[in-house]
């Protein structure tokens, strides 16, 4: 069975890093070289980064949203934002490539094209304030992508299937785990903080306006970096989830099963019933 408790054990066992475990696991399942695999990770972080720079370096729109990663570059310039710096410039990476989505700009789909924006906001803008090797950026990608996999297995990374936690909320534990692993975590560490993450997001619904990846998506974006940062804040000071982090990412499916189809992508029921969204879903359709 995929689970963050095997990663957690084969690094006990062989006393490799967690990245290293879940490249073996991986090479051993696709047959696929380790090396192969790094390549493949390391052409993702290229591809990451180079939305990031086409994302701000210039003004995009959807049809909703305008630039409001300018907006909020500008209000953390002016003076101390309440967030502090690196959520502000995490958030701002977060709503640029996300906005750069909504308007048909190449992004890393991490794990989704409506989440695209959280796990580079979180991890270039840590990078930002504490540089890190190539390589070691590299690793914490294959972090993410490890933990996405078992949310994908035990669970779901689809909005249609199980709301916004599975899309967003799943890219902020993705992006916790990460940051954990570079600031020097344990295996332990590291799921604990993607189980924080996700329990602190149960239930949260998929209700996009009119269908785009644009009304609440951008901002949830923005605002979920926040999320996943303090939760491996959370971790990397020693505290852990009284569930284990599995029995979360069970519990999200369990939830986001229950949700009924108004919730789950559909855009029939959350801010994509209100008169306004209704009225810009007219007004998009016409």
């Amino acid at each position: 069975m995929w689970s963050l408790a095997e990663l957690e054990e084969g690094c006990s066992k062989t006393g490799l890093s967690f990245p290293e475990v879940i490249i073996a696991r991986d090479s051993e399942r696709s047959g696929a070289s380790p090396e192969s695999i790094r390549k493949t990770m390391g052409s993702r972080l290229i591809d990451m980064e180079r939305s990031v720079r086409e994302a701000l370096s210039g003004e995009h729109r959807g049809k909703f949203i305008g630039d409001d990663s300018t907006l909020l570059e500008t209000y953390g310039s002016k003076g101390s934002p309440l967030s502090g710096g690196l959520v502000i410039e995490a958030s701002r990476i977060a709503l640029a490539v996300s906005t750069y989505n909504a308007s048909m700009g190449r992004i890393v789909a991490a794990p989704t094209a409506g989440s695209c924006g959280i796990i580079p906001g979180m991890l270039f803008a840590c990078n930002s304030l504490f540089p890190t090797p190539r390589e070691k950026l590299v690793d914490a990608l294959v972090v993410a992508g490890g933990i996405g996999q078992v949310i994908a297995r035990r669970a779901t990374l689809a909005g249609a299937s199980g709301g916004c936690q599975a899309e967003c909320g799943a890219a902020a534990a993705m992006g916790s785990a990460a940051l954990v692993f570079l600031r020097g975590g344990s295996p332990e560490a590291i799921t604990h903080g993607a189980g924080i993450t996700i329990k602190s997001i149960l239930g949260l619904v998929c209700d996009p306006v009119a269908g785009l990846v644009e009304i609440p998506c951008v901002k949830r974006n923005g605002s979920l970096v926040s999320l996943g940062m303090i939760c491996a804040d959370m971790a990397l000071s020693g505290i852990r989830s009284a569930i284990p982090p599995d029995e979360i990412i069970d519990a999200m499916r369990s939830v986001g099963n229950s949700l009924p189809d108004t919730l789950r992508e559909t855009g029939m029921g959350g801010v994509a019933a209100t008169p306004t969204g209704i009225r810009l879903k007219e007004e998009f359709s016409s």
